[in-house]
């Protein structure tokens, strides 16, 4: 059986980066994975909404008061950014 670690480990992506995905989408974490696979895989425009999903989590923690939460996310961002480079290009 395979395990929800090895899924995001295929997708080229974090767990946070994933776990963005499914707090933006309300999906479950394997669904998430499998979306955020494609639109990375999508290329320039794909990262541009994940990268987007990530920057309205933010805005919906800090919203909410859950600055820890913003933090969070705000790695998950960076750290997508860095490593797939920027989203438009």
């Amino acid at each position: 059986m395979i395990t929800m670690s090895e899924v995001i480990e295929m997708t080229g992506l974090t767990e946070a980066e994933v776990d963005a995905v499914a707090e933006h989408e309300h999906l479950p974490e394997a669904a998430a994975a499998a979306l955020a696979c494609y639109l990375v895989e999508r290329g320039p425009l794909g990262r541009a909404e994940i990268a987007q999903m990530m920057r309205d989590d933010i805005r919906a923690a800090l919203k909410r008061g859950d600055r820890a939460h913003a933090a969070e996310v705000l790695g998950a961002l960076k750290h997508f950014l860095a490593t797939h480079g920027s989203p438009t290009g």
